[in-house]
């Protein structure tokens, strides 16, 4: 093999408690589970071919190795892109009513767009971002 494909089958993420990452996706965001293994695993089929797995922190270091702890927010960010600026106002609504917490106004960016951010259980942060330019339609279901 002279390449490996250019995609990403699965994001995981180390959580606290697999139960609360549950109670907030599932029942009060609404996603469908793929598989959900209580006290160890939750996975929601997020895209054609790409899984969000939630994985209990304990497992997760057992496997990975040690998580860096600290204050500050986890040097990563996941989006949800939607097709019109108050699509944006829409979906933080939706994550302020499910107990997302921070939940940021959305905001114009420089580069064009319309963007805000809430934080899951965890605090990992999700974007919510209308994205006007051909990269943020290739991304549009």
């Amino acid at each position: 093999m002279d390449h490996v494909d250019q995609r990403i089958s699965f994001v995981t993420l180390a959580v606290r408690d697999v139960e609360a990452s549950r109670v907030f996706y599932v029942d009060r965001l609404g996603w469908e589970p793929a598989l959900f293994v209580p006290g160890d695993v939750l996975m929601i089929r997020v895209g054609e071919h790409v899984v969000l797995s939630l994985w209990d922190e304990a497992a997760f270091e057992a496997e990975v190795g040690p998580i860096v702890r600290g204050n500050g927010v986890a040097p990563i960010t996941l989006a949800h892109n939607v097709a019109t600026r108050e699509e944006v106002e829409a979906v933080l609504a939706t994550a302020r009513d499910a107990g997302a917490d921070p939940v940021g106004d959305p905001v114009e960016r420089e580069w064009g767009g319309y963007t805000g951010y809430f934080g899951d259980p965890d605090g990992y942060r999700w974007e919510v971002a209308y994205n006007p330019g051909p990269i943020g339609q290739v991304v549009l279901p």
